[in-house]
């Protein structure tokens, strides 16, 4: 598996709008990667969750402007098939949202390399996209974009559960909604199945540190103002198991990679507010009920301010995006030979900085490695604190 972490900073508009507020808590999710069935035990409520985006898409004007992520993403996604010059006869958008992918593909000049390129649709002979929620699927139905793509809309009661024959599709595509999937495991086994042979899945889900800074100043709000922190825990995966988890579906050839998205709020209202006009409101099986109390909003947001604030007075809001590829397994990918067949053994050389390489047809050869600086290199490290297990949402 190719793990990579890429950390970047992008500052997206955004328009603040009075809506209520709820809240975003979230942890890191952990899985059993040796079970033989699905889990029994449920993490979301589904219902709950398709009530949420519902509402969220009622208020079009709102919920069009706090698409400034999901677009973003999408386009991230997108930009990844620019690398493999294929044509998708049949692809499928899964948990589609506002076909916030479909408006990626149909971009103009996606290849910013070159001085002209033709949209990703072009390649594409057939987009389904599919959703729990009509209203926010359907949202977007009259928009020039649907003009420049063959796109068919379907609305799937349970995401979970995919109705589609082995083998149906060339492109499986799903960009922010398998963080919501209670047994994601079964979903990405299910994605390899419907594929074609050689045939690749692409995701985007929020993961790791996401909105690390509203969890920090949350809890501490509340356990200031009311001596303990509500259960609300909407779980995320950690890159670490994104890799796992595609290799037990059946994936072959996997990448996994992670970007750090910052955008910077005048306030935590407005950040919670853009959240649920996003349908991201907490879904957590047994939540509390209700919003978050007056003070405990208002302890928040100096608390906020006061541990993560800009010098202009701003917030940053961060949001890792876990993105990966996987391939179906088929007989024309290429293979790792068996174990023991090399015939070139590496050594190392009490020399500093050198290898040494053995081989049966060279006597001696001795190669210098360039030294490298094992280092992270934080970006925008003044705004980057790194904390252990568990996110806000």
């Amino acid at each position: 598996m190719n793990c990579s972490l890429q950390r970047s900073t992008i500052l997206l508009p955004r328009v603040p709008k009075a809506v209520g507020i709820t809240s975003f808590f979230t942890a890191r999710r952990s899985y059993a990667f040796n079970a033989a069935a699905p889990p029994i035990h449920q993490v979301f409520n589904r219902r709950t969750k398709w009530l949420q985006k519902e509402r969220a898409a009622a208020d079009v004007e709102h919920s069009r402007v706090a698409d400034y992520l999901k677009d973003e993403v999408a386009r991230r996604l997108c930009d990844r098939l620019l690398d493999i010059k294929r044509s998708y006869p049949e692809v499928l958008d899964l948990g589609a949202n506002s076909c916030n992918i479909a408006r990626a593909l149909t971009r103009e000049n996606p290849d910013e390399s070159q001085p002209t390129s033709d949209p990703i649709a072009t390649r594409i002979g057939h987009l389904l996209a599919v959703d729990s929620s009509q209203t926010l699927l359907y949202r977007d139905a009259d928009l020039p974009f649907n003009n420049q793509i063959n796109i068919t809309r379907q609305v799937l009661s349970d995401e979970e559960t995919l109705p589609f024959e082995a083998n149906s599709f060339d492109l499986v595509l799903s960009s922010l909604s398998l963080h919501w999937i209670n047994d994601l495991p079964g979903v990405l086994a299910q994605i390899n199945n419907i594929l074609k042979p050689d045939c690749a899945f692409m995701g985007a889900m929020f993961g790791g540190d996401t909105l690390f800074e509203l969890r920090t100043s949350l809890q501490l709000a509340e356990q200031e103002r009311r001596g303990g922190i509500s259960p609300h825990v909407s779980p995320l995966a950690d890159v670490r198991d994104v890799g796992g988890l595609l290799q037990r579906a059946g994936f072959k050839m996997l990448t996994v990679d992670v970007d750090d998205i910052i955008v910077d709020y005048p306030d935590t209202f407005a950040l919670m507010q853009d959240l649920q006009a996003m349908g991201e409101n907490n879904a957590v099986l047994g939540r509390e009920m209700g919003g978050i109390q007056r003070d405990v909003l208002l302890a928040n947001d100096a608390i906020y301010r006061e541990l993560h604030g800009n010098e202009d007075g701003t917030i940053p809001a961060t949001f890792r995006m876990i993105y990966m590829i996987g391939w179906k397994e088929s007989e024309n990918q290429a293979k790792p030979l068996p174990r023991g067949s090399g015939q070139i053994t590496i050594v190392s050389d009490p020399s500093p900085g050198k290898v040494q390489i053995r081989n049966p047809k060279i006597s001696q050869l001795s190669v210098r490695r360039s030294m490298t600086n094992d280092t992270e290199v934080e970006t925008n490290k003044s705004k980057f604190k790194k904390y252990t297990s568990g996110t806000l949402l």
